[in-house]
């Protein structure tokens, strides 16, 4: 499987919150970092318990609003809610024998527009 392919597949995977389904999609010695709290997921154990016992409010649903590829390495931006939360994951990840060995994500947090400069921007919705 070609590493963009790859990674289609485990978005859609996600998208059925079946996380051990999910997590066949990575390597045995699969690693992730959360650089922003500096948090390291080690395997495919460990990527489903804290999938799995995440407090959502109800199924999460994954929409895939990028994808980059170059090589192994692959990049992704997704929206991710539960009906109550939102977020964006832009998460870099390294494809090895059709399966994600590491991957890198970024959660940025939303921020309300600054007043200053307004007068040259639109609000997106």
């Amino acid at each position: 499987m070609e590493p963009k392919s790859t990674l289609e597949r485990y978005w859609q995977l996600m998208q059925t919150n079946d996380f051990h389904k999910a997590s066949e999609m990575l390597s045995e010695d699969y690693v992730c970092h959360w650089p922003q709290s500096g948090e390291v997921i080690r395997g495919r154990e460990n990527f489903v318990l804290i999938n799995a016992h995440y407090p959502a409010q109800g199924k999460w649903r994954f929409s895939l609003n990028h994808i980059l590829c170059e090589g192994e390495q692959v990049v992704t931006d997704v929206s991710v809610t539960d009906g109550v939360i939102k977020g964006r994951a832009l998460t870099f990840s390294t494809v090895r024998d059709g399966l994600i060995a590491k991957q890198v994500e970024y959660w940025p947090d939303d921020f309300a527009p600054q007043e200053w400069r307004k007068e040259w921007v639109d609000i997106d919705d």
